[in-house]
């Protein structure tokens, strides 16, 4: 929905300082979202300082951004980028309302739906900059198959250099290809989780290249709002479901 909407909003989302291209579907665009939302871009949070081993010196400007956006009605905040997952205690304790930081928070709800021998796979920007710490940040327990882009090829590249274009069917076939190592490298794979946020316009190509379910910040955050405004269902047509079933034979 357009910023204009974004006085009813209840989701707040914490921007990264960004200047990459941002197709519907990636989370900062305002059209990817059947409902409205308000964004704040945190300064000086730049892809390059969140994907590092140590982002903790930009804690302080998230914490100002997550209560400027409380301040503004939101009633619960996400960001834009995965890495920030070791925000997550710090963020829900400062904000007071319910914070969602990162796609991978889905990954032990994810293994609970699986069948017998099958596991979540991780697909992320950088799998060197995915370190333990994420992982226990998100409740993640083990070591579940974790795959990254090509560090030279265009989709980390554009993002991670924070670069003004991108070719988007080169992006999209570096994250198919690594979706795809995913799988073969790891046959027990039976579902993908995407880190980065900025794959979500690659998911349908995702699954239709490896068959498995894919599970992104778009699912997170489609689930984390539904609660925040739940849908408000007419009267009319309970009461038509009530009366149906009433008249329906005992099983």
């Amino acid at each position: 929905m357009r910023d204009a909407d974004a006085r009813v909003a209840t989701l707040g989302i914490l921007m990264l300082e960004t200047r990459f291209p941002r197709p519907p579907g990636d989370i900062g665009h305002p059209d990817t979202w059947p409902f409205p939302v308000r964004y704040h871009v945190v300064r000086g949070a730049s892809p390059a300082r969140v994907v590092a081993p140590d982002p903790w010196a930009q804690m302080a400007a998230f914490v100002d951004a997550g209560l400027a956006l409380v301040d503004a009605g939101c009633d619960g905040i996400a960001t834009t980028c995965g890495f920030l997952v070791p925000f997550q205690d710090e963020l829900t304790a400062a904000l007071g309302v319910p914070v969602a930081t990162s796609s991978l928070l889905q990954v032990p709800w994810v293994a609970r739906m699986l069948p017998k021998g099958k596991c979540p796979g991780i697909l992320t920007i950088s799998s060197e900059a995915l370190v333990p710490a994420h992982l226990s940040a998100a409740g993640i327990v083990g070591s579940p198959p974790i795959i990254g882009t090509d560090p030279n090829g265009e989709f980390a590249r554009r993002i991670l250099g924070d670069e003004a274009t991108m070719d988007h069917a080169a992006a999209e076939r570096d994250v198919v290809r690594a979706a795809e190592r995913l799988v073969t490298e790891h046959p027990a794979v039976g579902a993908i989780v995407l880190e980065c946020t900025n794959m979500v316009p690659f998911a349908p190509a995702l699954q239709r290249a490896t068959g498995l379910p894919v599970y992104s910040v778009y699912t997170l955050l489609i689930w984390f709002h539904a609660a925040l405004r739940p849908r408000v269902f007419a009267r009319e047509e309970t009461q038509h479901e009530l009366t149906a079933n009433s008249r329906s034979p005992s099983r």
